[in-house]
């Protein structure tokens, strides 16, 4: 973002142009509940997928949740990686697993109490 603003900044100076910059949302990151993210690893390798933990910097309904209730994600692949994006593409495959990964985390949580 400060490299953004910096290059930004140079533009405008170097076009003798002023631009407005304005931040529209800005939520602070959340770190995801331990046992819920060890069960996500751990159940969608015993479905035998690949596993990868990673940050994730969109917001997302389990970053608001976070707050109140124990939370995690699954990602799953997209085509090429690209995420967030009108051209975003999961193959049918990568979804079935997804969803397959948040039936049995949802069952296993289900016995939890927190």
């Amino acid at each position: 973002e400060a490299e953004v603003a910096k290059f930004v900044k140079e533009v405008s100076l170097t076009e003798g142009v002023s631009i407005k910059a304005r931040t529209l949302a800005r939520f602070t990151p959340v770190v995801f509940n331990s046992y819920v993210v060890e069960c996500v690893e751990e159940t969608a390798r015993q479905l035998g997928n690949s596993v990868r933990r990673m940050p994730s910097g969109a917001g997302h309904d389990a970053q608001m949740l976070s707050r109140i209730c124990p939370s995690g994600m699954i990602f799953v692949p997209s085509i090429n990686g690209l995420s967030h994006n009108p051209a975003e593409f999961t193959s049918a495959q990568d979804l079935h697993a997804g969803a397959n990964v948040l039936l049995h985390v949802m069952l296993k949580l289900a016995e939890m109490e927190f």
